[in-house]
């Protein structure tokens, strides 16, 4: 009767069900042994109690990992003592496995070794019967492990309920940042470019060299969600400075010149509007945060603060030159040049692309990080293509693409 286990739905796999009834997600339980005379007790002791078990018989541990491979069981019960591989080792594979580890294992034994039972436990058993078999304790048994396994099942069916629900709504949450720093760099381009396409090309213009100059997916990712707000500081320029058509006089040029200053200060600084919240309970740390601590933040304020400094030392407002300037704001000063020499400003037509590159590699060395350069060089084809979309493309269809 008990020949090949590997069969799942031969006589070897498939156990009567009771009164021929169906049952709905039926109980499936595996019988391990060496011996067949012992696999048959079995079957006739359960068979008038089983009524919505599906039961399962295998001739020795091997065998029966292999049937654990196609079916998915509620409880097995193994023999404890087999030859080669045994009752132990059946539980200790199951135990390793994340998938099997949580099938509950009752195992049978001849021997009435005491520490039998300890080490059966240890190893993660249920229980462990001693032979000869008691019907009722077996029967008992059976269906507290079964108890133990509906339980197991629905507390994780629930908890991957719950990390589904946390996925989706922490998906929904990024995308809702995402399109606020995109909108806030769109009000940021309104007094001068009602387009907001800037910022946009700008942020893949700093991804596309991010990549090309081989920096991780976190650092990639964040220099993209954070270089559209390199001007935010823009929004507090007075109109008579920003929107003024003609040359700026050196005290309008250090207004002008204030806002990497500024923009890194609106990153940063604390609302204001803490002062207004004090006891009653209320977090003021949990409801808006740690800016200090925020990596999104940091890096925004540093690009801010730190996108018109320039490689040899003579751009502003602190002077760094080299390497003293941080990496994100050396990608996006040369991002925001290149865009500026490629589109048409109030003060300048567009730049040929074959110009525009020109320029960028006399300034190789002085205004720009010449590693940056290069690659910026190495992605041109890509950004070019870019360039073109952001042109062809209206921004509300940007917005989707970028999320």
């Amino acid at each position: 009767m008990y020949t090949n286990c590997t069969e799942p739905t031969g006589i070897l796999g498939l156990a009567s069900w009771t009164g021929g009834a169906v049952v709905a997600a039926p109980k499936r339980l595996l019988f391990v042994d060496d011996d067949p005379s012992i696999l048959d007790m079995l079957e006739r002791m359960i068979a008038p109690h089983a009524a919505g078990w599906q039961t399962f018989f295998c001739l020795g541990a091997e065998e029966a990992m292999t049937m654990v491979e196609q079916v998915d069981f509620d409880a097995i019960v193994s023999d404890a003592r087999m030859p080669g591989r045994d009752g132990f080792w059946l539980l200790k594979t199951l135990q390793d496995s994340e998938r099997t580890r949580n099938i509950p294992v009752i195992l049978l034994t001849g021997d009435c070794e005491p520490s039998l039972k300890r080490q059966a436990l240890e190893m993660g058993a249920t229980d462990l019967l001693n032979k000869p078999i008691c019907r009722e304790d077996l029967l008992g048994r059976l269906r507290s492990a079964l108890r133990l396994k509906a339980s197991q099942d629905e507390l994780a069916a629930h908890i991957i309920s719950l990390e589904n629900n946390v996925r989706e709504r922490t998906q929904a949450l990024e995308t809702s940042h995402r399109e606020i720093v995109w909108r806030l760099a769109k009000a940021c381009e309104y007094r001068d470019d009602e387009t907001g396409q800037h910022v946009m090309r700008v942020a893949f213009y700093s991804r596309a060299i991010a990549v090309g100059l081989g920096m991780s997916p976190d650092f990639v990712e964040e220099i993209f969600l954070t270089s559209p707000l390199h001007d935010i500081g823009k929004i507090a320029m007075p109109d008579r400075v920003f929107l003024k058509p003609g040359s700026l006089t050196p005290e309008e040029m250090r207004v002008m010149r204030s806002h990497c200053e500024v923009g890194a200060r609106l990153l940063l600084e604390r609302p204001q509007a803490l002062a207004l919240f004090h006891g009653d309970g209320f977090d003021r740390e949990e409801f808006f945060g740690d800016g200090d601590e925020n990596p999104f933040i940091k890096m925004a304020s540093r690009i801010a603060l730190g996108h018109h400094e320039k490689w040899d030392g003579t751009g502003y407002p602190g002077g760094l030159a080299g390497r003293a300037i941080p990496m994100e704001s050396r990608i996006v000063a040369l991002a925001d040049v290149f865009d500026a020499l490629v589109t048409e400003r109030p003060y300048k037509p567009a730049f040929s692309l074959e110009k525009s590159l020109g320029i960028l590699a006399t300034e190789a060395g002085h205004h720009f990080d010449p590693e940056v350069c290069s690659a910026f060089n190495a992605k041109i084809d890509e950004i070019e293509s870019i360039r073109r979309r952001f042109l062809e493309t209206p921004y509300h269809v940007c917005i989707e693409n970028a999320r």
